[in-house]
């Protein structure tokens, strides 16, 4: 998946930068929590810089919250395959458990985009860690907040732009 933006120089002319989605694992680093910086990890004002222990402590976290996922995922699968099957079999079922049937259907069904869901902004933040972008704002370009990343390593927005966001 790729993006292309456009943005305008001083000089008025356009000039195309990309942004490209790098699976996890393959950073422009070489990948890894041992391959990223600390130093380079932005911090908001105020914030104490991010040391080695904590960015492998993320990447630790995100490493296991896609193995979860993944996991997460094959289960619903499974439920969501055993429940269509049994969904034709029918035969003698009064409304409620045909109406119990499709709820049942529906909430696998949900939970399992939910996950996949999950899982692909974790895969992105685990890319924006090994690679560049972990940490500024996707829509100002400021910090997201050393705080915040540790409380929600997905986050690509600072506090203020999240809230401008949820307000729209």
């Amino acid at each position: 998946m790729s993006t292309t933006r456009r943005k305008t120089t001083t000089t008025g002319h356009s000039a195309a930068t990309s942004r490209t989605h790098v699976p996890a694992g393959t950073g422009a680093r070489g990948g890894g929590a041992e391959s990223v910086d600390p130093a380079e990890l932005p911090v908001r004002p105020g914030e104490d810089p991010w040391t080695a222990a904590e960015v492998a402590e993320l990447h630790a976290e995100l490493a296991s919250d896609l193995e979860r996922l993944r996991a997460e995922i094959e289960a619903s699968e499974a439920a969501i395959a055993g429940l269509m099957r049994d969904s034709n079999d029918g035969a003698g079922d009064d409304q409620v458990d045909a109406g119990t049937k499709n709820i049942n259907r529906e909430s696998e069904l949900s939970l399992a985009n939910n996950a996949r869901d999950s899982l692909a902004q974790t895969e992105r933040a685990l890319a924006r860690l090994e690679g560049l972008g972990f940490g500024v704002c996707e829509s100002c370009g400021q910090a997201v907040g050393k705080a915040r990343l540790q409380a929600f390593p997905r986050a690509t927005l600072c506090v203020t732009c999240k809230a401008k966001q949820e307000r729209r």
